[in-house]
């Protein structure tokens, strides 16, 4: 029996960056044998073992064999037989087909991942690649968080990824693998990258439609110059990273808030009237799809439908701006504010030319929204009123609390 650290904390280790899980393989040895030790058997699919002290995961070397559609239609062979570069070869990219000796803390690179990772190279190790749609997905993830560091995608990677774009094969990804997937783009330093690869590959359409529609969709140059609505999409996106690093609420809110220019009719072009309210109805279609948390949906729903008000916010009345956060429902979930300003100054600063801008409406709509939560229907003097006239007095003094605020 021999024991290999393998997968991404080899890699992270390789590039200096902090690792995450470690993952372990172990080769020579049988289920018997792993559960002799201690070992607690955990994998559905092929065999996976908890570490009875450190609870890390344990995998037999394995082989996998293509046997049906999608990225679970594979024969599993975890025979005792199945050398380390066998299982090395059934993975993804060569970053991750490194392993390194538990006991000796050598190297072991049979597909030239160190190399690549030097190079700075995203690039798949053999032909089964295009057996898992899965891996289309995984490449653009990659990008989105390595892109930053250099990375590129190998020209015949890239090709690949066409090639099970137009088999159909990616329509076999199930919709909770594809939401996790996004999310951790989403949560990425870059996720424009994860955009732009996914399009460059073909597999923007098949995965997310509602995204792919935007690239070629014009916008009026004097807000745009960067013109094009997918672009714009990508910078927004990107934008959304830096301002709330790690967070995906942000993030999918950012992506999903200009859905409806791709709705708009071509002999209206370049202006995209009523796009907030068209945009409605394919974020609600692609968050079904990909089942979608609601708190994710909700948040977005509400930056697609008002982030041109917020952008506007010092022109709108006080009442106006007293409905805006009722629409949000703002005032019972008083957290969500935050994340919207958030999103309006990642839609304003992705833009060519506005990315070091400032963005005061954020503040504003803050600052309005405190005061509005400052009044409470406790701190009214309502013994003379019933029912509806409590909710009128409440956002009657609402909108003055909003007025002072100004």
């Amino acid at each position: 029996m021999k024991i290999y650290l393998v997968g991404g904390a080899v890699r992270d280790r390789l590039l200096q960056r902090p690792a995450g899980d470690r993952d372990w393989m172990v080769v020579g040895a049988t289920p018997a044998q792993m559960e002799a030790q201690g070992f607690r058997a955990v994998g559905r699919d092929f065999p996976v073992f908890l570490h009875p002290d450190t609870s890390e995961e344990y995998a037999l070397a394995r082989t996998e064999r293509k046997s049906g559609r999608g990225y679970r239609g594979f024969v599993v062979d975890a025979d005792p037989s199945v050398t380390l570069e066998e299982d090395l070869q059934r993975r993804d990219f060569t970053i991750n087909a490194i392993a390194c000796d538990e006991d000796s803390g050598q190297l072991v690179d049979p597909y030239g991942g160190i190399g690549d990772i030097e190079n700075r190279v995203l690039r798949h190790v053999g032909p089964a690649f295009v057996e898992d749609p899965l891996r289309v997905l995984r490449a653009a993830r990659f990008m989105a968080r390595f892109a930053p560091l250099g990375f590129t995608i190998a020209d015949e990677t890239l090709a690949l990824m066409r090639e099970v774009a137009a088999s159909g094969e990616l329509d076999a990804l199930v919709p909770e693998r594809v939401w996790q997937e996004l999310r951790r783009a989403l949560a990425s330093e870059r996720p424009s990258a994860f955009l732009h690869t996914l399009h460059d590959a073909h597999a923007l359409a098949p995965i997310l439609p509602e995204l792919d529609a935007l690239y070629g969709v014009p916008q009026r140059a004097e807000y745009h110059p960067e013109v094009d609505t997918g672009v714009h999409q990508e910078m927004v996106s990107d934008m959304a990273a830096r301002l709330a690093p790690g967070d995906d609420l942000v993030g999918f809110a950012a992506l999903t808030h200009d859905l409806g220019k791709a709705l708009t009719p071509q002999q209206e072009w370049p202006r995209h009237i009523m796009h907030e309210q068209r945009g409605l109805e394919p974020l609600k279609a692609l968050c079904a799809r990909l089942k979608v948390p609601a708190e994710h949906q909700q948040l977005a729903e509400a930056v697609c439908r008002e982030h041109l008000n917020v952008h506007r916010i010092d022109e709108l009345r006080d009442a106006t701006v007293l409905e805006l956060l009722g629409r949000c429902d703002a005032l019972r979930r008083p957290e969500r504010v935050a994340r919207i300003a958030l999103c309006c100054e990642a839609d304003k600063r992705g833009r060519l030319g506005f990315e070091d801008g400032d963005y005061p409406q954020g503040e504003t709509l803050k600052r309005l929204h405190r005061a509005a939560l400052s009044v409470q229907a406790r701190d009214l003097d309502t013994t003379h009123l019933k029912g509806p006239a409590i909710g009128q007095a409440l956002a009657k003094a609402r909108i003055a609390a909003i007025a002072a605020a100004r």
